[in-house]
């Protein structure tokens, strides 16, 4: 066991379980246990049951979005303060100004890559349980959780179109090839196409016009890149995970974007276009672009005052 299935190794036991427990479901209800099907369901199963958990933290990115369009109007007077100025004291307090607006606000410009970096330890680990199935299998590697000698040697003994799961693309043979690498394509494609949906519907100008975004921008590119290039190197099982993790977040995105759009962006317009046709009610503050009801973004450094009781009754008057 090498140090990465070591720092890996109770990930490794969750996902191994999770795995092993799909397997057992699906050959009780009568498909074959050393189906490549099987074991594509399975897969299948444990990536609903990783993205289920993760929801919460999906809720979570969503609402530092919505916060980061509120703050667009105080980030631009921030940019507006120390415009032409290059000095590095004007940099470094810039800087430090906009972390505390995000800080009050409790939001992040880098919230959205949160799912995808916690996810990254349990791709990991999933790979290293399928890379290591054919020692499992052979008796080199003990078993790891629920994933037993026997299930790694149906495992082994199973294929999809006659490639076995722990296949790679630059393992020898056309059809290993072809197979690894149209889903190595659709993979990256998914994962642009999604990033890419978020930037162009449920952005707002402002918020597309932030310096800040060119880093996002970049990433649009980079990763479906990075998973491109490193996909040669994936078991034809992860690749499987993936495709069904990237097809789940681009259900989730969309229903998101097309019932909860971020103010002022091209999907709450037509969003407000919709229930026009349908002849529903539009309010006026949605009219405006302001469909969310979260509280109003905090200036940083700016303390509110205490209001007396005598105070807020004058005021009722």
């Amino acid at each position: 066991m090498d140090w990465m299935d070591k720092l890996l190794y109770p990930l490794q036991w969750v996902v191994a379980w999770i795995l092993a427990i799909f397997h057992e479901i699906f050959t009780a209800i009568g498909l074959p246990a050393d189906s490549g099907w099987t074991w594509v369901l399975s897969i299948a199963g444990l990536t609903v049951v990783i993205r289920a958990l993760l929801i919460p933290l999906f809720v979570y990115q969503i609402k530092s979005q919505r916060k980061m369009q509120l703050l667009q109007p105080e980030i631009q007077r921030l940019q507006a303060k120390y415009k032409g100025k290059k000095d590095q004291y004007s940099r470094q307090a810039m800087a430090e100004e906009q972390m505390a607006l995000f800080r009050d606000n409790k939001t992040s410009p880098w919230a959205s890559c949160l799912p995808l970096l916690v996810q990254m330890p349990i791709f990991f680990s999933l790979f290293r349980v399928i890379h290591n199935m054919p020692k499992v299998a052979s008796g080199d590697v003990g078993a790891i959780g629920g994933f037993t000698q026997q299930l790694a040697i149906q495992a082994e003994q199973s294929s999809i179109f006659g490639i076995s799961l722990s296949a790679v693309f630059t393992d020898p043979g056309f059809a290993v090839k072809l197979l690894t690498g149209v889903l190595i394509v659709i993979m990256a494609a998914t994962m642009f196409i999604t990033q890419k949906q978020m930037m162009a519907k449920n952005m707002s100008e402002s918020a597309m016009a932030n310096p800040m975004m060119q880093s996002q921008k970049m990433l649009l590119y980079v990763m479906p890149l990075v998973f491109g290039i490193g996909g040669i190197y994936f078991p034809l099982g992860v690749l499987i995970y993936w495709l069904v993790s990237n097809t789940w977040t681009m259900a989730q995105q969309h229903m998101v974007i097309r019932n909860m759009p971020a103010p002022g962006s091209k999907a709450e317009k037509e969003m407000l276009e919709r229930k026009a046709r349908k002849g529903k009610t539009v309010k006026q503050d949605e009219l405006k672009g302001s469909t969310v009801t979260e509280e109003a973004p905090k200036k940083s450094g700016q303390r509110q005052q205490p209001v007396s009781k005598n105070r807020k009754k004058n005021k009722k008057r």
